[in-house]
């Protein structure tokens, strides 16, 4: 990471201590909100929304409360999700339902949206306008996406198009639109905004499209089950990909090992070792190159000195490359 990003980093880091939960009443509901932001990450959105605004010489005070308002909304979608998948842990950690419990999950998730729009209150009413109404559309497709995410579990066919129509409207576009309200925020014009924002959004599919790969090629994580997906019987661009290149054979041995709910080790050894045999890696890591190189062109467009620019190519860059 650069030192741009660092800085950005620390400045988020120490707004979100300032904008803590902690003094908040009654503590049932805010301490679970405090819990899901300490475990958290590396602030990749709202660095994402900062950047959005350094582009176009924009002031960092006006800019990190919208920030953090897609961070709350981020972890807001996190609790929620977690309930939906029932998932035990998140980033190696309890996650908010089982460490507390499920209406609080629910009941603390909702209160981090509310505060998220809070976050915006301080806007011009010109700026808040139209930033509120990208953030509500966008925290819309969110749940769209969340929800084709949800048919696929029954669904028995999943396609290639659905697929990225269901990435891009789970990952893809919030990225777009933290690019986006930070460029509105700095005063960016619409058509940066437009070819931000569509940076922003394929930059979020080849993200997304890495995650999937890593979960069965990725090196070992701590707090993260290798190959977790194929545990769960997640029809994810390897499964739909390997469908398409393999023969009978292959075909009836994927779909029997994805009938089954468990997690026996000769489940994952028997599914990779077809990935492998099939060159389903070679196949994604194809995919992602191709949704890196256009969110690039769109970048290309935007007219911001290519010093400016630059932060975001490496961003792209330690997004795409890593290996966990």
């Amino acid at each position: 990471m650069n030192s741009v990003i660092e800085e950005y980093q620390e400045i988020v880091s120490k707004a979100l201590e300032e904008f803590s939960f902690d003094e908040w009443e009654p503590k049932e509901l805010y301490e679970p909100c405090d819990y899901i932001l300490s475990i958290g990450g590396k602030r990749l959105r709202p660095i994402i929304v900062m950047l959005g605004s350094y582009v176009f010489d924009g002031k960092v005070e006006d800019v990190l409360k919208p920030a953090l308002a897609i961070e709350f909304f981020h972890n807001f979608s996190l609790m929620h999700d977690d309930i939906m998948d029932a998932a035990p842990l998140r980033r190696g950690k309890q996650t908010v339902h089982i460490k507390y419990n499920t209406n609080v999950g629910i009941l603390s998730g909702d209160a981090m949206l509310i505060k998220a729009y809070e976050m915006f209150e301080d806007l011009p009413a010109d700026k808040f306008k139209v930033v509120t109404k990208l953030f509500s559309k966008t925290a819309v497709e969110l749940c769209e996406g969340q929800q084709y995410d949800m048919n696929f579990e029954t669904q028995e066919v999943v396609t290639y198009e659905e697929y990225i129509k269901m990435i891009t409207l789970k990952t893809g576009v919030m990225m777009g639109a933290s690019l986006n309200i930070g460029a509105l925020i700095a005063d960016g014009s619409e058509e940066d905004c437009h070819n931000l924002y569509e940076f922003g959004k394929n930059l979020g599919i080849a993200f997304q499209l890495k995650d999937d790969y890593l979960d069965v090629f990725g090196q070992q994580d701590f707090g993260k089950i290798h190959a977790g997906d194929v545990f769960e019987n997640k029809k994810t661009i390897l499964f739909i990909k390997a469908l398409e290149k393999a023969g009978p054979k292959e075909i009836d041995e994927l779909k029997f090992w994805y009938s089954m709910k468990t997690d026996n080790v000769d489940k994952v050894y028997a599914v990779e070792k077809i990935f492998r045999m099939l060159k389903v890696d070679h196949a994604i890591m194809d995919l992602i190159s191709e949704y890196t190189k256009k969110s690039m062109e769109y970048l290309d467009k935007v007219s911001a000195s290519e010093e400016k620019k630059i932060q975001l190519r490496q961003l792209a860059s330690s997004l795409i490359e890593r290996q966990i």
